[in-house]
C-alpha cells in the first residue's frame, strides 16, 4: 500500500500539532514550563529496487512503512531512465524521528532519485532525528540522488548516515545543499548539532570517507575549516569515470560564472572521486551551480543528456 494508512494519517496530523504548538510555544518551552506537548517521534522505512528489463528500467520491488513513500515512477527522459520522487506527507522532521531509505539499481538499470522540494529538520526538543541512507549499485548501472535542499532550523539535534555500496564499473552521482538556519526569517542556525557521514564503497573497498560533526554555538563553525560564517553549503560528489582534463576545466570555468562572485566554488578530481563544493550565503545560487556542473558532466558519466529534474522545476 502505497498511501498511509488510518492510523498512519493520524499521526501525522497529531505530530503536525505538536510541530505547530512547539513553535509558538518554544519561549514558554525554554523557560521550563509544564504545559509543553507530548512528544510523538515518527518511524518510516522506505525500500526501493529497480532493474532493467526489456530496454526499460524498472521499479520491480517497494517496500515501506510509515510516511515514507514512492507514489509512481516517471520516464520525462525515455523508457532507460526511470525517476522516482520520495514523498515524506508530514513534510519535516521533528526531534527523535528516525527515517531509513534504502535503493537497489541492478545490473544497467539507470535511476534517479529526487524529491519533491526541501527537507525541513525541526528543532531537537531535547531528542535527536536520525536518517539512514543505504544505496546499491551493481554493474554497469548508475544511479543518481538529486534531493532538493535541506534546511536545518536552530536548535535541530540530526545524525545522518549515508552508505553508497559500488560494483564493478557502476556510477554514482550524489548532490546534497544544506542550509544552516532559515535566513530568509532572520534566523541563524547558532545553537544545535548535525552529525553527518558519507561513505562510497567500490567491490569491497572505501574509496570515499567524509564525517562532518557541526555545533551551532562552536566558534570552530565560522571557521575556515567548517563555514567561514556562511550559511549555505553544496557538494556533489561523482563516481565511476574519469573526467577528461579539458571537461574538467570548462566546469570549472562554467562553475566560477554561474557563482558570479556570490560564494566560494572548487572542484578536485581525486583518485576514484570527482567532488565539487559551493559555499556560501544563497541556496538559489547553490542549486544554480550544482545543476550547472552536474548538466556537464552527467552525460560522460551516465551517457545521457543533462535534462533537469522535474520536480526541481516546479
Amino acid at each position: 500500500m502505497l498511501l498511509p494508512t488510518y492510523s498512519e494519517e493520524s499521526a501525522i496530523k497529531s505530530r503536525d500539532s505538536v510541530i505547530l504548538n512547539d513553535h509558538q510555544s518554544s519561549i514558554t518551552a525554554l523557560s521550563g514550563s509544564k504545559s509543553h506537548p507530548e512528544h510523538q517521534p515518527l518511524q518510516a522505512r522506505l525500500s526501493l529496487k529497480f532493474a532493467a528489463i526489456d530496454d526499460t528500467t524498472r521499479l520491480v520491488e517497494r517496500d515501506h512503512f510509515g510516511p515514507l513513500l514512492v507514489q509512481k515512477t516517471l520516464y520525462p527522459e525515455g523508457r532507460k531512465v526511470c525517476h522516482a520522487v520520495i514523498i515524506h506527507p508530514p513534510g519535516g522532521i521533528v526531534g527523535g524521528d528516525q527515517l531509513e531509505i534504502t535503493a537497489d539499481a541492478e545490473a544497467f538499470a539507470k535511476v534517479q532519485i529526487t524529491t519533491p522540494g526541501a527537507a525541513k529538520w525541526y528543532k531537537a526538543n531535547g531528542h535527536t532525528s536520525r536518517q539512514k541512507i543505504r544505496i546499491r549499485v551493481k554493474k554497469g548501472a548508475s544511479l543518481e540522488w538529486v534531493p532538493q535542499e535541506t534546511i536545518f532550523y536552530n536548535h535541530t539535534d540530526v545524525s545522518v548516515d549515508h552508505q553508497i555500496i559500488l560494483e564493478d564499473d557502476a556510477v554514482y552521482i550524489g548532490c546534497e545543499i544544506l542550509c544552516f538556519g532559515r535566513t530568509a526569517f532572520g534566523e541563524r542556525f547558532s545553537d544545535g548539532q548535525i552529525k553527518q557521514r558519507t561513505s562510497i564503497q567500490r567491490n569491497g573497498k572505501i574509496i570515499w570517507l567524509e564525517q562532518i560533526r557541526l555545533r551551532g554555538e562552536d566558534a570552530a563553525m565560522n571557521g575556515p575549516l567548517a563555514l567561514s560564517g556562511k550559511t549555505v553549503c553544496a557538494t556533489l560528489l561523482l563516481t565511476g569515470k574519469t573526467i577528461p582534463q579539458p571537461l574538467l576545466d570548462l566546469v570549472r570555468e562554467e562553475a566560477e560564472k554561474t557563482a558570479n562572485g556570490a560564494g566560494q566554488v572548487g572542484i578536485s578530481q581525486l583518485k576514484a572521486v570527482t567532488v565539487a563544493r559551493y559555499l556560501g550565503d544563497s541556496s538559489e545560487v547553490a542549486r544554480h551551480v550544482m545543476l550547472r556542473i552536474w548538466g556537464l558532466l552527467r552525460p560522460e558519466l551516465t551517457g545521457c543528456a543533462a535534462i533537469v529534474p522535474r520536480m526541481w522545476s516546479t
